[in-house]
């Protein structure tokens, strides 16, 4: 195993002071870079992912353009749903069908809690790869979707605004539903460990739908199988929780152990810190959608977002994933912004 040349966030993550804040972006490995394109337009979204070459290609992608303090496993969400026996199609600009939703008790015994070996091995595969690959250049995040969010997908079928088939099933059927969330979560777990045993450094748990709920529904339905997340992983690996929309419960998400919590570009870093408290690590929370603005615009906003998270506790990313129309050249502004601040004493 090579030693890290940069462990910046790693060391954010224990909450030990750095030189500079360290960087990385939500959907780095993706559309953006014309590199990713080219094997897009080669191979289908399922053969990227279940290729240990070409997910490991498409992680290092960032890394060796963009120069980012770390590198994000390239795979989906959605193959846990696909381990636990659903059957998933992304559709390329569509997004993805589940063609066979969860809607019944008698559904729920078309799928079960897989052997992660069996079912996702080559994502660990891919890890091994990406980590000699590497070479202790930046440490690697290992990701999961949070068990709400893929609940959302796997009773829903499909992508949505609202997600309304979903709470409904979660409020008209609530043994049911939290009898998936409990099977998502065992499954969850399982892969999360073995993503750490095979060379993940720190792992990220995407709440992307967490927003839709209401404090009181997110505390219901959502958070209680998070935390189960974060505790059985954590003694192995630093954990973040990604919940977008749901700034009302950063106080809760902040007790469950998390290293880490992401915030969107909708959440004020001063209001994120008094409520999440000051020992957690704040993420975020740049706009997407500014990188389309002009390069001196960008650098500008940058600042003022680091001057806002006050310059430590803070790993600088975006409030959500990188726009597939965004300039390479404006990413790695983003970047080299954070890269080049110093806080104002």
């Amino acid at each position: 195993m090579s030693v890290l040349k940069n462990d910046l966030i790693l060391r954010t993550l224990r909450g030990e002071k750095t030189e500079r804040i360290p960087v990385w972006m939500m959907r780095q490995a993706g559309r953006y870079l014309p590199q990713y394109m080219e094997l897009r337009n080669k191979y289908s979204f399922f053969e990227r992912c279940q290729t240990p070459d070409l997910a490991c290609q498409i992680t290092l992608q960032p890394v060796d353009i963009i120069g980012v303090d770390a590198a994000i496993l390239f795979s989906d969400i959605l193959v846990v749903p696909q381990a636990m026996g659903l059957e998933v199609q992304l559709i390329e600009s569509k997004g993805p069908i589940l063609p066979h939703p969860i809607h019944s008790a008698n559904d729920l015994t078309r799928i079960r809690v897989p052997n992660v070996h069996e079912t996702l091995g080559y994502v660990f595969d891919a890890i091994k790869l990406i980590k000699k690959e590497l070479n202790g250049r930046v440490p690697l995040i290992g990701f999961a979707g949070a068990p709400w969010t893929l609940l959302c997908y796997m009773v829903q079928g499909k992508g949505s605004k609202t997600f309304d088939e979903a709470k409904s099933f979660c409020f008209q059927q609530p043994a049911l539903a939290h009898q998936l969330l409990q099977m998502i979560t065992d499954t969850t777990i399982a892969y999360l460990k073995e993503q750490v045993v095979a060379g993940a450094d720190t792992v990220q748990i995407f709440d992307s739908w967490g927003g839709l709920l209401s404090k009181a529904d997110f505390e219901t339905i959502s958070l209680p199988y998070i935390q189960q997340i974060v505790a059985a992983i954590k003694p192995y690996a630093p954990v973040i929780v990604f919940a977008k929309g749901a700034w009302y419960s950063l106080n809760e998400m902040a007790q469950t152990g998390a290293a880490a919590l992401g915030i969107d570009w909708c959440t004020p870093p001063e209001m994120a810190r008094k409520f999440a408290g000051n020992t957690v690590v704040l993420q975020g929370n740049f706009d997407p959608a500014k990188l389309l603005s002009p390069i001196p615009i960008i650098q500008t906003e940058v600042k003022a977002m680091l001057q806002a998270f006050g310059g430590q506790h803070h790993i600088a990313n975006l409030g959500h994933g990188i726009l597939p129309n965004v300039p390479v050249s404006h990413a790695k502004a983003f970047v080299d912004t954070v890269k080049e601040w110093q806080p104002n004493v």
